[in-house]
């Protein structure tokens, strides 16, 4: 399988970097959306403006203009594409949008959705989506308050890796099912493998993954429009991985870019990632042996039966009303859905695609990581539940200095998520 893509080229692809997470911070702080509608123009009109980031980053830009390309020609119509860098898009699609000077197609990452839908300009995909074969987590990827709003081009989550190796090596020989069976499991990487057992986030930039293991003990996070931070499961929660530092099985101070350098270097047994974490330890790795070594692990339950808790990955084609808007509408279920285009996207980059007959297909079959990590990891990934919340980078800002708190000994686990549920309310409202 060819994959042309550097580090750099997937950080900006995906927003991988801790950097990347305050876009929708920065979209909250913009003048407050009006709702509006179509933005203008004639939605029937058969021409299109497509805009995506991946005409910015380097080995992205041909392959998805030749898509463009083919589909125009066989429809006899002409597509303008357009791109801004990932760390300025969110910003530049809202302003934009808001101003009335872009209608048609745009990229967009699955957590952008609420700041979009405050523009009221989004179109409801929900009829385009139908019949097209999609999964039903991809669907999930892109649905906001009852809609449809994005199309699933790429599907993924935010997951376990492991080094089997180093596993093999502490005598783990069966993957963790359940906490204590996980905490078991790093004990004995600690004893026997002699490395850091797990590269846990614990850097403030990265601290949102604690959201995962709340959801684990038991928190819904949010139930109804109510943030519950501050219930006894985020409590027990913020307990047990304050003892895992404790321990010392995972470290002080680890953010993901930390994370995927120790692992890279054998340091580390297992780390939070998303699927194109592959890729990077391949990239920063001078054991290649390694790369063959990773392997996907489901996040472990507090009880036998309970549903692991991932968190869904990837981007989404939404449409904002206006000019072209049907055709650009038919152009996103097309490039997200047509069988060649798909697995030739995939082929080259290792994304995976959206629909069950691309997932079935040899082509991506025969990629063990990816196939194993959409079986084992995607099949159960939800969207953040602070999504929904046009300030949900700050809520996770909040959260942050809080369970950094704890994590310095700075505040007990029920001081700090209380202030930090307190806090998060607070921006629901405002």
């Amino acid at each position: 399988m060819t994959n042309s893509m550097n580090r750099r080229d997937v950080l900006k692809l995906f927003g991988a970097t801790a950097g990347a997470a305050g876009l929708g911070g920065l979209a909250a702080c913009t003048p407050q959306a009006r709702k509006g509608g179509s933005t203008g123009g004639d939605a029937k009109a058969k021409n299109f403006t497509f805009l995506a980031w991946e005409f910015t980053a380097g080995p992205f830009k041909a392959p998805l203009q030749g898509y463009v390309d083919q589909y125009a020609k066989a429809h006899d119509l002409h597509v303008k594409t357009t791109a801004f860098p990932y760390v300025q898009y969110l910003n530049q699609f809202t302003l934009q949008t808001r101003g009335g000077q872009f209608t048609g197609l745009a990229q967009f990452d699955v957590s952008w959705l609420a700041a979009a839908d405050a523009l009221g300009k989004l179109r409801d995909l929900g009829d385009a989506a139908k019949g097209k074969g999609y999964t039903e987590t991809a669907l999930k990827s892109g649905q906001l308050n009852g809609k449809q709003l994005g199309l699933p081009w790429s599907t993924a989550s935010i997951g376990l890796i492991g080094n089997q190796e180093l596993l093999d090596k502490a005598k783990v020989t069966e993957p963790p099912t359940t906490l204590d069976d996980f905490v078991e499991a790093l004990q004995m990487i600690k004893g026997r493998a002699k490395v850091l057992p797990y590269a846990a986030m614990t850097k403030s930039d990265e601290l949102k993954d604690i959201v995962m293991w709340m959801q684990t003990f038991g928190s819904p996070i949010v139930e109804g429009d109510r943030v519950t931070i501050g219930d006894d499961a985020s409590i027990e929660a913020m307990t047990w991985y304050k003892s895992l530092l404790d321990k010392k099985l995972i470290g002080a101070s680890v953010n993901r870019d930390d994370a995927r350098a120790l692992f890279a270097h054998g340091k580390a047994a297992i780390f939070d990632d998303a699927i194109v974490g592959k890729g990077i330890v391949a990239s920063e790795t001078k054991d290649k042996g390694l790369v063959q070594a990773m392997t996907p692990m489901v996040r472990p339950v507090q009880s036998s039966g309970d549903s692991p808790q991932e968190r869904l990955w990837g981007h989404v084609l939404v449409v904002v009303e206006g000019t072209g808007s049907d055709a650009a509408t038919d152009f996103g279920a097309w490039l997200s859905t047509d069988e060649k285009t798909v697995l030739d996207y995939f082929t080259k980059f290792t994304l995976p695609p959206t629909t069950e007959k691309t997932l079935a297909s040899p082509t991506f079959t025969k990629d063990e990581f990816a196939s194993a990590w959409t079986k084992k990891i995607t099949s159960t990934a939800t969207p953040d539940p602070l999504w929904k919340y046009v300030k949900y980078t700050q809520m996770e800002s909040a959260l942050a200095e809080q369970v950094q708190a704890v994590l310095v000994g700075k505040s007990s686990p029920k001081a700090a998520m209380t202030t930090a549920g307190e806090q998060m309310r607070k921006l629901t409202s405002s």
